[in-house]
């Protein structure tokens, strides 16, 4: 049982770490060399013009002013409209398109290095130093070893151009037109019952998965593998199978929930670095989500836009961070106290 007040305290430590992000990210865009008055304006503007848009987003205020009418937008999640990449589009607007396609990209990379991860972990800890432990343990140094800027372009070379099993690029294939609900393209054509682009967009989303999943199944492997040897070593343990249990009722009922411990926060970290680090993944895979649309809004100096990002990260981090230390609590109740 998960105590409410354990929840309520995680949730109110999460207000300081994001007014800490909010700020920090304010001061870093305003020490950031150019004038987004002039690049709203253009560079051919006259003075007078650029001096008009300055009084319209209120530059010429204070930086006191400034920074404390960004808290209040960002507390209600306005981070006003695009300078550059849309134009007069609301950041909001924008983010709602973009993030949910690097969400699912993550979920389903993450899922199927938490479907491949506990087992071959599992498996190397029961069978240490067994043939299977040796193979499993080189899988995962070499998931941990290859960037993903070399396995993408090979993956895509292998099943896409040689076995020609998989796109190469995109989310779906031109052919179809799916009106958004979530903007998780996969989910959006289940609900609306057309499996035909759910299997095309369920093949378009495969090798970015695999490669996003890789790096995260070598390292839940490497995780689940050193705390379920050292659980095994426990006395619990011992006792256990001294009372004539069998061993895989041991392992798996007595050590399985305590080995986790350390392995969900290795999840937990790992998918909000996916969610940050996903703009390989997307420039690979020709994908454009919010990674991507982070890196054009610095490079063309649409300072709402990034605010707005960034801080989406930020939250999102948070959140899994708390679902982490919820699951914490899950799996052992003494952490609440």
């Amino acid at each position: 049982m998960i105590s409410k007040r354990f929840v309520i305290k995680r949730l109110l430590l999460l207000v300081p770490v994001l007014f800490g992000v909010a700020t920090f990210v304010f001061a870093i865009l305003h020490m950031a060399p150019g004038d987004p008055a002039r690049v709203i304006a253009g560079q051919r503007a006259s003075e007078q013009f650029v001096q008009q848009v300055r009084a319209e987003l209120g530059l010429n205020d204070p930086i006191w002013v400034q920074y404390g009418r960004f808290l209040l937008e960002a507390a209600q999640f306005d981070f006003g409209n695009s300078y550059q990449i849309q134009k007069g589009t609301p950041v909001k607007q924008v983010l709602r398109y973009k993030l949910p396609v690097t969400l699912e990209m993550a979920l389903f990379g993450q899922f199927l290095g938490i479907l491949f991860g506990i087992p071959i972990g599992l498996l190397g800890a029961v069978k240490q130093d067994a043939v299977s432990d040796h193979v499993t343990r080189i899988g995962a140094l070499t998931g941990i070893s290859v960037p993903i800027y070399w396995s993408g372009p090979l993956l895509i070379l292998l099943f896409a151009q040689v076995l020609n099993w998989f796109p190469a690029s995109g989310r779906i294939a031109s052919e179809f037109s799916i009106t958004p609900i979530t903007g998780i393209i996969t989910f959006d054509t289940l609900v609306r019952g057309n499996f035909a682009a759910f299997q095309s967009a369920a093949m378009h989303l495969f090798l970015p998965s695999v490669v996003i999943g890789i790096y995260s199944m070598a390292l839940i492997s490497r995780m689940m593998r050193s705390s379920m040897l050292e659980v095994i070593r426990q006395d619990y343990m011992r006792t256990a199978r001294a009372k004539g249990q069998g061993s895989k009722i041991t392992v798996m009922k007595h050590g399985f929930q305590n080995a986790l411990i350390p392995v969900v926060t290795v999840i937990g970290i790992q998918f909000g670095t996916l969610l940050g680090g996903a703009v390989l993944t997307e420039t690979v895979f020709g994908i454009p989500g919010i990674g991507t649309l982070l890196v054009s809004a610095i490079q063309v100096g649409d300072y709402p836009v990034v605010q707005g990002t960034v801080l989406t990260f930020a939250f999102l981090f948070t959140m899994v961070n708390l679902l982490v230390d919820v699951t914490y609590s899950y799996l052992d109740p003494r952490i609440d106290q």
